[in-house]
């Protein structure tokens, strides 16, 4: 394969084709992370949030078993080789999820939205793209150094909780993480109602495959390169930035596993809405709405960086490997988007 195409073209192939599966989901599957905050908090339904869980829990087996058979390191994935540090899950958690709720989507929404033809997420993408980079590598990257430096994984352990488990117990890493992902899928098959929507049931294990073929591919192009190039999976926060500027500068950038996710995302959920007969052109109609959707994409761009992922990357990629940043940055992407949706929906004042 090595001597037909080059590492970076590889990479991007892999990246498209987890992102065509994450961009079919979301059209097809209805998979969507503010869409399952929404459904808990004001619809009555968990079965969108036991949908995230069944895919948290599919990746960890994957990712886990992956590692069992030595085809995975996980010590070299990005979030097993950064020092955690609590305060930046905490307050990027929450920029994002704020963001997320006044913006109407996460990154990979808008991503899938946009899709299907509307416009007022192309906004969205292109600005909370900006956004990121704007904190990451533009004017605010040296207040963001000062702030919340990263510093690679010094100590022997990874900062992982099947990682510190196996290190206490002895007891094997991969037994423990598949053991971890098996309890999650048993949590969320609790469910009778997920477990009687066979189109949940697969567009959600559909995604936890994604995020471990993103795990598999690029480990198997860095184990087999010469360019060594990173061990990565799925997200959507820098590889939107990453993707306008190879739209604007691509006879100088390589492809990457970035570009071709994002890639795959809006193609497959291009494909989806035409499926389904959903695809057509909207735009926004309200100068607020549109005002908030640019605040909120710009929110999130810069929480998506201080945290080190979104819904997606600390959510999935991050999870599936355990991450200790994982659940802590869920659980505050989750309180600040609904936070956002209270301020919405209900606004702040007291009832009277």
């Amino acid at each position: 394969m090595l001597s037909v195409l080059t590492e970076t073209q590889l990479m991007a192939l892999v990246g498209l084709g987890g992102g065509l599966a994450l961009g079919l989901a979301a059209r097809l599957g209805r998979f969507c992370t503010l869409g399952a905050i929404e459904d808990l908090l004001y619809g009555g339904s968990d079965t969108r949030m036991r949908m995230w869980a069944l895919a948290i829990g599919t990746a960890v087996i994957g990712a886990f078993a992956l590692m069992g058979t030595g085809y995975l390191d996980g010590a070299q994935t990005y979030y097993l080789s950064i020092r955690w540090m609590p305060l930046v899950s905490i307050l990027g958690g929450l920029m994002f999820g704020y963001g997320m709720a006044l913006s109407g989507n996460c990154g990979y929404g808008a991503i899938a939205r946009l899709g299907g033809g509307d416009l007022r997420s192309f906004v969205i993408v292109l600005v909370m793209g900006v956004s990121t980079y704007v904190v990451l590598a533009g004017p605010l990257a040296p207040l963001r150094n000062a702030l919340f430096p990263q510093q690679d994984v010094t100590t022997e352990v990874p900062p992982g909780l099947a990682h510190h488990a196996a290190a206490l117990t002895g007891l094997p890493l991969s037994g423990i993480g598949i053991a971890v992902g098996l309890g999650i899928c048993a949590l969320a098959l609790a469910s009778r109602e997920l477990r009687r929507d066979p189109r949940a049931l697969a567009w959600s294990v559909v995604v936890g495959l994604a995020i471990v073929s993103g795990w598999a591919g690029t480990q198997w192009v860095h184990s087999n390169g010469f360019e060594q190039l990173p061990v990565v999976s799925h997200s959507f926060s820098e590889p939107m930035g990453d993707s306008i500027l190879f739209a604007m500068l691509g006879s100088l950038r390589p492809l990457s596993f970035a570009v071709g996710s994002v890639a795959g995302v809006w193609l497959g959920a291009f494909i989806g809405s035409l499926l389904k007969g959903h695809f057509r052109w909207e735009a926004c109609e309200d100068p607020r709405e549109l005002r908030r959707q640019i605040v909120g994409a710009a929110i999130m761009g810069a929480g998506a960086v201080i945290a080190l992922g979104c819904t997606v990357g600390q959510g999935l990629s991050a999870f599936s490997v355990l991450a200790i940043s994982a659940p802590v940055t869920f659980l505050a992407i989750f309180a600040g988007a609904a936070l956002g949706l209270r301020q919405l929906i209900e606004g702040f004042s007291p009832a009277e």
